[in-house]
C-alpha cells in the first residue's frame, strides 16, 4: 500500500513566527502559525534569521509577519519577506508590558506601605524572663510544641549515651532528622524559616483585618465573615491563629505590604473583576503615589487600545 503524499498547505497571508523549546535552555526552533486559521504550517529546527529568511523567501504571498520582538526573527522576516508588514503580536506586548509594570512598582517598594495602617504604639517591653525563648511560636502553637517536645526527647536519649541511629530506631524518626535536631542548641534554633515567611491566603486581607483590630472589632469569626464577601477563600482558623497573634505578641503584628507582584496584577487585570478589597487597596496605592497612579492610566489606557481596536480601524 503506497503512502498518501501529504497534503499541501496554502501559503498563510498572515504569518505568526514563534520560537519554542526541545530542551529548554539548550535547543531551540522556530513555529510558525496561519494567524488567519490559527493552524501550525510548519515548524524550523532552529531560530536563526537565516533560516526564517529561506522559508519566507520561497511563499512569496506573505503578506504580514506577526511575531515577537527578537532580533533574529526581524532580521529574517526584513530579508525573506522585505515587502511584508511587520507587527508585534498581541500576547508578547502584554507579557513586556507585565514584566515593565512590576518592575516599576519594584522601584517604588516603600509607596506600598501606604495599604498598612500605622500599628499604635508599642508598650513598654516586660523585663525579660530568667529564661527567655526567644521564640518566635507562642505556646499551644502544634508546630512549636511537637518541635519542643521531639527536640527534648532526642536530647535525653543521647544525653543517656544513645547513638544517632539508636535514637533514630527508638523514635522512628529519619535519620537526617535526628542530626538535625541533635544539632539544635535549643528547639528554637529549629523554627528559623520554617512557615514563619510563607505567603497565606489571608495576606491580602491582613491590613483589613489590622485596621478593624485598631476599632476595636477582635472577634476572629466576626472578621472572618466580613472578609468572606471581600474574596477571601481561606479558613477561620487562620483568621484566629492570626489574631491570636496579635493577642498574644508583645509587639505590635501587623500585615506586611504586598509584594509588587501583586499590585502589578491589580493593575494589570480588567478593573471589573478586582474584589472590592483589592479595588479599596489599589485606590490607596494611586492616591499615595502618582508614579504608581500614572503607571495604572497609562496600562489601562494601553489595554484599551490593545484589545478595542483593530488595525485598519487605527486612525493614519
Amino acid at each position: 500500500m503506497e503512502d498518501l503524499p501529504e497534503p499541501e498547505i496554502p501559503v498563510p497571508r498572515v504569518v505568526g513566527v514563534d520560537e519554542y523549546a526541545t530542551r529548554k535552555g539548550r535547543h531551540y526552533g522556530t513555529v510558525l502559525i496561519d494567524i488567519e486559521t490559527r493552524r501550525p504550517v510548519d515548524l524550523l529546527p532552529d531560530r536563526e534569521a537565516s533560516s526564517l529568511a529561506a522559508w519566507l523567501a520561497k511563499r512569496p504571498g506573505v503578506e504580514v509577519v506577526c511575531r515577537d520582538r527578537a532580533p533574529f526573527f526581524a532580521e529574517g522576516a526584513s530579508a525573506g519577506a522585505p515587502l511584508a508588514v511587520q507587527v508585534a503580536d498581541r500576547w508578547h506586548l502584554w507579557h513586556n508590558l507585565s514584566e515593565a509594570a512590576e518592575r516599576a512598582v519594584g522601584q517604588h517598594r516603600r509607596c506600598l506601605r501606604a495599604l498598612v495602617p500605622a500599628a499604635p504604639e508599642p508598650e513598654p517591653e516586660p523585663a525579660p524572663e530568667d529564661e527567655p525563648s526567644g521564640s518566635p511560636w507562642p505556646t499551644g502553637h502544634r508546630f512549636a510544641d511537637r518541635t519542643r517536645s521531639r527536640h527534648a526527647a532526642v536530647h535525653a536519649l543521647l544525653e543517656a549515651g544513645h547513638s544517632l541511629r539508636s535514637v533514630q530506631r527508638q523514635l522512628g524518626m529519619a535519620w537526617h532528622t535526628v542530626k538535625r535536631f541533635s544539632d539544635a542548641a535549643k528547639p528554637e534554633d529549629l523554627f528559623t524559616g520554617q512557615w514563619q515567611n510563607r505567603t497565606s491566603v489571608l495576606d491580602d486581607y491582613k491590613p483589613y483585618l489590622d485596621d478593624r483590630w485598631n476599632d476595636g472589632i477582635t472577634n476572629a469569626w466576626k472578621l472572618w465573615e466580613e472578609i468572606v464577601p471581600l474574596g477571601y477563600k481561606g479558613s477561620h482558623q487562620r483568621v484566629r491563629a492570626y489574631l491570636y497573634k496579635k493577642r498574644t505578641s508583645p509587639r505590635p503584628v501587623t500585615a506586611r505590604p504586598p509584594s509588587p507582584r501583586t499590585v502589578s496584577g491589580w493593575i494589570l487585570r480588567r478593573p471589573e473583576t478586582l474584589t472590592e478589597h483589592e479595588q479599596l487597596q489599589l485606590k490607596a496605592v494611586r492616591t499615595h503615589c502618582p508614579e504608581l497612579d500614572a503607571l495604572t492610566l497609562h496600562v489601562r489606557s494601553f489595554a484599551a487600545m490593545l484589545t478595542d481596536r483593530q488595525g485598519e480601524r487605527l486612525p493614519a
